[in-house]
């Protein structure tokens, strides 16, 4: 008997939940494909004589994942002794009630032609992220054969891409992908996300380990399986991030040069006011070799005695030299509130006279010229950096984390930036900056 996690229980439930559409996305091994056969074979044995498609965009790809590996795991774990046999010159799977599931790929013109010339019970799109939504919406048409005992179903599954891609369109942000306008049957669109350490019980520490350890962008993607900011013109990329990341014992206290807490402020009331931006609290050192590190993310949504008392602390803990504050928001009320929990730590008050992306810009540079590395992970400052570009910030919300971080290194780079800009861009016009 197959045993799930609570998170692919989570997820086998949602599959047979009312909706008409389900989509799971999330990490690369996660199960998302073996639970949806499952569902699919389960459909195809209550109701004898209906029909299936499984779909990729490659018809080989579609042959060798789901005909050679995928449908025979699912048969031999969850459905032993059921028969099933092969049509593959008719290109589908028979079960001794009638029921047959189709595979094919949508770059086969010949097979797609005879695939989508029939009606469906069930439409299941996998890999979707490689799927143009005109293809989804030609299979989805094909989700039409009445059967007495089970309500017609579409699956899809995906490692995540760009928030703009049209699943998360639909599924989350419930939109037409084409006019974008708001569904009019939102409730018949559910998502459920799963990652690897899901299927623990099925994949080996060494996997997992690696998945954790790739590059930022595909680690997003492929282990913690989430969609990420797609912005033209980006002033920062996780690529560029993270080729520059540095492990945490990288900087000691006894290589720093300077050390910054520096703070965004907000309106905030306290944690339960979700309505306010958070307050962006991040730490930063110069170190001796002249270059900027991150050392620690310590935003929070609170109320202000507790940010104070949290800003404070780190600039006990890191032995900084300043907190350095934005005063735009509460003027003096910033210093007053940092000075309420130790009169004694000196505030820097700094005065945004330029917009966001206008103060991002010399320290994307910095970023771009390999002077600024991450010590560690900070996962939703780097979201907000990679939303930056020079038209502005796209992403939602406000960039608190990023703006702190960018109020703390230029501090610490002081007036260097002029003359960093400059060589940058000269870099640019020879074609050999690497940004």
């Amino acid at each position: 008997m197959v045993t799930f996690s609570p998170g692919q229980d989570a997820a086998r439930r949602m599959l047979e939940g009312p909706q008409r559409y389900a989509c799971l996305a999330g990490g690369t091994r996660s199960g998302k494909t073996f639970l949806i056969i499952r569902a699919i074979v389960r459909r195809a044995l209550q109701a004898e004589g209906t029909r299936h498609a499984i779909l990729r965009f490659h018809a080989n790809a579609a042959r060798a994942s789901i005909a050679l590996d995928s449908l025979p795991q699912v048969m031999r774990r969850c459905f032993p002794g059921t028969p099933l046999k092969e049509r593959r010159q008719d290109g589908y799977f028979e079960f001794d009630n009638g029921s047959r599931i189709w595979i094919g790929g949508l770059d086969d013109k010949d097979r797609v032609e005879k695939i989508l010339g029939l009606e469906y019970s069930t439409v299941f799109l996998n890999e979707a992220s490689q799927i143009p939504y005109s293809s989804a919406l030609i299979a989805f048409t094909r989700l039409a054969q009445v059967a007495p005992n089970i309500p017609q179903r579409a699956f899809v599954d995906l490692n995540p891409v760009g928030k703009t891609h049209w699943t998360n369109q639909l599924f989350g942000e419930k939109r037409d992908p084409v006019s974008m306008k708001h569904l009019n049957d939102p409730e018949n669109y559910c998502r459920t996300f799963l990652n690897p350490p899901d299927n623990s019980a099925n994949l080996s520490t060494e996997f997992l380990m690696s998945l954790s350890n790739l590059p930022e962008k595909q680690r997003k993607r492929f282990y913690e399986g989430i969609y990420v900011d797609e912005v033209d013109g980006a002033l920062w990329t996780y690529g560029l991030i993270d080729a520059n990341r540095r492990p945490e014992d990288t900087i000691p206290a006894d290589k720093r040069a300077a050390v910054v807490v520096a703070v965004d402020p907000s309106g905030a009331a306290g944690r339960d006011d979700l309505g306010s931006d958070e307050i962006g609290i991040i730490v930063a050192a110069r170190g001796f070799d002249g270059d900027g590190y991150i050392l620690d993310d310590l935003s929070c949504r609170e109320a202000p005695i507790v940010w104070g008392r949290r800003a404070v602390i780190a600039f006990h803990k890191y032995r900084a030299d300043c907190i350095v504050a934005e005063s735009n928001f509460g003027g003096e009320m910033v210093r007053a509130t940092i000075q309420a929990a130790d009169r004694n730590v000196p505030v820097r008050l700094v005065t945004a006279s330029r917009g966001k992306a206008v103060r991002a810009e010399p320290i994307s540079v910095r970023y771009a010229q390999g002077q600024v590395h991450h010590v560690g992970r900070f996962g939703k400052l780097e979201d907000q950096l990679c939303a930056f570009s020079s038209a502005g910030y796209s992403g939602s919300g406000s960039p608190d984390h990023a703006d702190a971080a960018i109020w703390a290194l230029t501090h610490l780079f002081g007036r260097d930036d002029g003359a960093g800009i400059i060589e940058f861009y000269r870099r640019e016009a020879e074609g050999g900056s690497g940004a």
